[in-house]
């Protein structure tokens, strides 16, 4: 029976309550920090405080998606990266007369280690060294003798792992020179080949003839007379494209292609960043040997000893050239895995007038070949400058080139006069300023940054007529330009220009032609337009070239200036819309001029000079121009976050 009284019947109820529900306790008290679990319970579930933590939750989930969303988009619209090949030029040395440490006169591989701050100064990153394979030096290091040696004048291995080492400490790239077409006649297996040994009997192309009789066709080599000569051992002619002690290896042999993809990857494993291939149009020839068509066919035939004379159908770019191309590019691929460490491959072909076989070098989207070809146009600029020329030698590389690939350009190397020589020292840094503005890889011969010029030498010192171009390099006013600092003796003279033509002296002139190159490539290197934007011409004329480079979405552009003509010349731009009435001057090759604000029609240079001109404009050139601009891979610039994109 129940109390009649309501607290009684309310203190005989509160404990029974009190057991069925444990947490009526806690009822009465707010939450405070160290709150038991029974109370935290209570609390959270209250919509108070669970609408609150569920939106917390929600916006972080959502914050974290959308993260996660902008990466991927970002990482899915954004241009490739620009591989180390890209952003900076291909330094082309010549060992030989670079730098001599020990007073031999002939440079070293300790030399170019004691002068790597030279490329550091310059900011340049892929440095290219000639032939250093072990040598008779015939042909001065392009005929070896061991692919798997250092030759002795250069030093030893251990100079060599010691250089490559301290290049890669210091962020440079080594690209070496790999020359499969042929080997020195002392090499070994040429002696094994001649004395018939089974295994490298064919190694080398040989074919039936005798001392009195006729040669086996009309093959003639790059340097005249017959390509062909009797070796008396082996009773047979070997084929030689160059000369006699350069036989061609038969790279229709498989046991040869094996022996040249080892010598790939013994280099490849010691770290070397690419090669670049030489006389790679050489490396086979038709195996019927059969005569090739004279371009006179009514020259008699014993009179058709030049390499001119010959229609060169069955001795250059032969099938089966590009498989053997892929082959070697596939094994250098296999060494690129690593990131930051990829292999170039560059193909050396002079192909004059038939520049689609040239273009034939460069990879497609669905086989790999060579990076990029070497671009010898340029090469023809400097005998005969004028801005028509000029642009007609950049537009044939440029519709030439496949969709998507990246150009390059020289107007110098180890075999063609000193652009100071062949244009005049007036033109230097305007070849200069043509190169380090144009699209795609710039590469620059040793000297070329100072304006050095060829030298005089006699037959007996050039009996290929070849070194004029090869002097030592200048790098002071001292004793043997600073090229040899302990002994009076240099393998090939010293350019009399030397004491007021070296690196010395240019450092300390803002105004040398060195100055201004290391001026250029930084801008090139630190500028979207000039690094990966649209190129587009402009105007030609007799004296002067003008072309611009500007990004989507990027305000800023450059209009480039270039006069070859001999004198001055005014061009007015007033016809182009897309440029704005006034220009800047960001860098002139007369040092007088930085600065200065132009007008679009009256742009006045003088000769041999070169501006480039920074302008700012929302106006795009390009669509509307479109026949006369191109691009590798096309980016846009978003400014607001600062993002380069793919559009």
């Amino acid at each position: 029976e129940l109390p009649t009284d309501p607290r009684e019947r309310a203190s005989v109820a509160g404990p029974r309550a009190e057991e069925e529900d444990p947490s009526a306790e806690y009822a009465q008290i707010k939450p405070y920090a160290g709150m038991p679990r029974e109370v935290l319970l209570l609390y959270s579930s209250q919509a108070r405080y669970r609408v609150p933590r569920e939106i917390i939750f929600w916006l972080t989930v959502a914050c974290t998606a959308a993260l996660v969303g902008l990466t991927v988009t970002v990482i899915v619209l954004s241009p490739r990266c620009l591989s180390w090949w890209q952003t900076s030029p291909v330094y082309q040395l010549y060992p030989r007369s670079f730098k001599d440490s020990d007073g031999d006169g002939v440079g070293d591989l300790k030399g170019i280690l004691e002068k790597l701050d030279h490329f550091q100064y310059l900011n340049i990153k892929s440095v290219w060294i000639g032939p250093l394979y072990r040598s008779p030096m015939r042909d001065f290091g392009y005929d070896v003798e061991d692919f798997r040696s250092i030759s002795p004048e250069f030093g030893t291995m251990q100079d060599f792992e010691e250089l490559l080492a301290e290049m890669h400490n210091r962020g440079l790239n080594l690209i070496m020179d790999f020359i499969p077409n042929h080997t020195s006649d002392r090499h070994p297996w040429f002696n094994l080949s001649r004395t018939g040994d089974p295994h490298y009997r064919d190694y080398y192309v040989w074919a039936d003839c005798n001392q009195t009789a006729a040669r086996p066709n009309n093959w003639v080599s790059v340097f005249g007379n017959s390509s062909w000569t009797y070796d008396d051992v082996r009773g047979q002619c070997y084929l030689h494209q160059f000369f006699k002690e350069q036989p061609d290896l038969n790279l229709r042999n498989p046991s040869v292609r094996r022996e040249m993809i080892d010598i790939i990857r013994f280099w490849l494993e010691k770290g070397v960043d690419g090669f670049r291939i030489g006389s790679v149009k050489y490396v086979l020839e038709a195996a019927h040997l059969r005569d090739e068509p004279q371009v006179d066919p009514k020259k008699p035939a014993e009179s058709v000893t030049a390499d001119k004379d010959l229609h060169r159908d069955y001795t250059t770019s032969q099938l089966g050239l590009h498989d053997l191309l892929r082959e070697w590019r596939a094994e250098m691929d296999a060494y690129s895995r690593e990131p930051g460490r990829y292999r170039l491959m560059v193909t050396e072909s002079y192909d004059d007038h038939e520049v689609e076989k040239t273009m034939m070098y460069y990879s497609s989207p669905l086989v790999k070949e060579s990076d990029f070809p070497f671009n010898f146009y340029l090469l023809d600029l400097p005998q005969n400058s004028s801005g028509l020329w000029a642009r007609q030698l950049v537009h044939l590389w440029m519709a030439s080139m496949p969709r998507g690939q990246w150009a390059n350009w020289l107007v110098g190397n180890h075999d063609k006069p000193r652009i100071a020589s062949a244009a005049g020292q007036t033109y230097v840094a305007l070849f200069n300023m043509l190169l380090l503005t144009l699209p795609g890889t710039p590469s620059t011969y040793y000297g070329e940054e100072l304006g050095m010029e060829n030298i005089n030498i006699t037959e007996s010192q050039d009996p290929a007529g070849k070194h004029d171009a090869r002097a030592p390099m200048q790098w002071s006013g001292g004793l043997n330009a600073g090229f040899n600092n302990k002994t009076n003796v240099t393998w090939l003279p010293v350019h009399p220009a030397y004491k007021r033509v070296n690196v010395e002296v240019q450092k300390a002139d803002e105004g040398s032609v060195l100055a201004q190159y290391r001026f250029l490539n930084i801008l090139r290197q630190s500028e979207l337009p000039l690094q990966r934007g649209w190129f587009c011409f402009v105007y030609a004329d007799a004296h002067v070239f003008a072309y611009l480079r500007e990004l989507d979405g990027l305000d800023r552009a450059f209009l480039i200036v270039l006069n070859f003509g001999p004198g001055w010349k005014t061009t007015d731009l007033s016809a182009v819309a897309e440029l704005p009435q006034q220009l800047r001057v960001r860098m002139s090759t007369v040092r007088a001029n930085d600065g200065k604000l132009l007008q679009k029609s009256e742009i006045q240079t003088q000769a041999g000079e070169g501006l480039v001109l920074e302008y700012s404009s929302h106006t795009r050139f390009h669509p509307s121009h479109q026949k006369d601009c191109f691009i590798s891979e096309k980016a846009c610039y978003l400014e607001v976050i600062g993002l380069l994109y793919t559009c």
